[in-house]
């Protein structure tokens, strides 16, 4: 028994006789015939009655028949597969990421996706998150990682991470309690990330809590930051991802009420995406061949 008869079999049913398979499938109404007698043979039984009427199926025939459907979409799906795979043996992917995922969370996901699949090329780009979103709407790149929710319809996006705001205060020899309160927090001046979406999402943590506090310095840079608070120039809150590497001496606390930013991954919206995009957004996504 083998897949071209199966082929052959369902063709006659579907198309009633053995001429119209034959035109299905583009060969010799012989050649049907010796390839569906071939298979009873193997069998043992007959699947078709064949007569003026043209083919029917026998009542064996009819309880086999779903079992050849089932066979020759699993026949199909391995093509889809070897296809998908084949596919995936070249291309390329483009990339957007804002500083922080690019320099955590990418580099061991492109690692993964360059080893499974070494003729893929993988190409990042590092922009601020209108940078990537602006990359994604300009056809620049394929994949942007960027913080949720974004107001363009323009993008589709999943959520695959979140991060942690948390508190960075300086070295100091008085112990600091495990759990702030936010008169602990109150006592230091802050170093505020100068940076739309993080600063506005911290500004609107503490006024929805009823709570003010002091900005000594705005900085640009989030390694800036962490610099200045290891040398006790005040306190600062950052997404973990972005306050890393954390220096020796700097205490790491978390908020009084927690805070979360989701990073997300964004692909332009109603574009058809080649197969190598497809995967890497599995990858993020830990979703088909990398589901966990």
């Amino acid at each position: 028994m083998n897949i071209s008869q199966l082929q052959m079999l369902q063709a006659v049913v579907e198309g009633g006789s053995f001429s119209a398979a034959a035109l299905q499938l583009e060969t010799s109404q012989s050649a049907v015939s010796r390839a569906i007698a071939s298979l009873e043979a193997e069998l043992g039984v007959s699947l078709l009655s064949r007569g003026r009427f043209g083919a029917r199926l026998t009542p064996v025939g009819e309880r086999i028949l779903p079992h050849v459907h089932q066979l020759l979409q699993a026949h199909e799906r391995i093509h889809q597969e070897v296809h998908q795979e084949q596919r995936l043996d070249r291309g390329r992917v483009r990339l957007a990421s804002f500083r922080s995922a690019a320099t955590h969370l990418l580099p061991p996901l492109i690692a993964q996706f360059c080893h499974q699949f070494p003729n893929v090329e993988v190409t990042l780009t590092e922009a601020d998150p209108t940078g990537v979103e602006l990359a994604l709407r300009e056809g620049r790149v394929d994949i942007g990682l960027v913080p949720l929710p974004r107001t363009s319809d323009a993008l589709e996006t999943w959520e695959i991470a979140r991060d942690e705001f948390v508190v960075l205060l300086p070295p100091s020899a008085q112990p600091v309690p495990e759990t702030l309160t936010w008169d602990d927090l109150s006592a230091y001046s802050l170093i505020l990330y100068n940076y739309a979406e993080c600063t506005t999402a911290v500004r609107k943590h503490w006024e929805l809590w009823g709570q003010s506090f002091k900005v000594v310095h705005e900085i640009k840079e989030d390694s800036t930051i962490v610099s200045l608070v290891s040398q006790g120039l005040g306190a600062a809150v950052l997404p973990r991802l972005a306050a890393m590497p954390i220096p020796p001496g700097v205490q790491v606390r978390s908020l009084p009420v927690p805070l979360e930013r989701i990073i997300g991954a964004a692909v332009p919206a109603n574009l058809l995406h080649p197969p190598t995009v497809f995967t890497f957004l599995d990858l993020l996504r830990k979703t088909g061949r990398f589901a966990v």
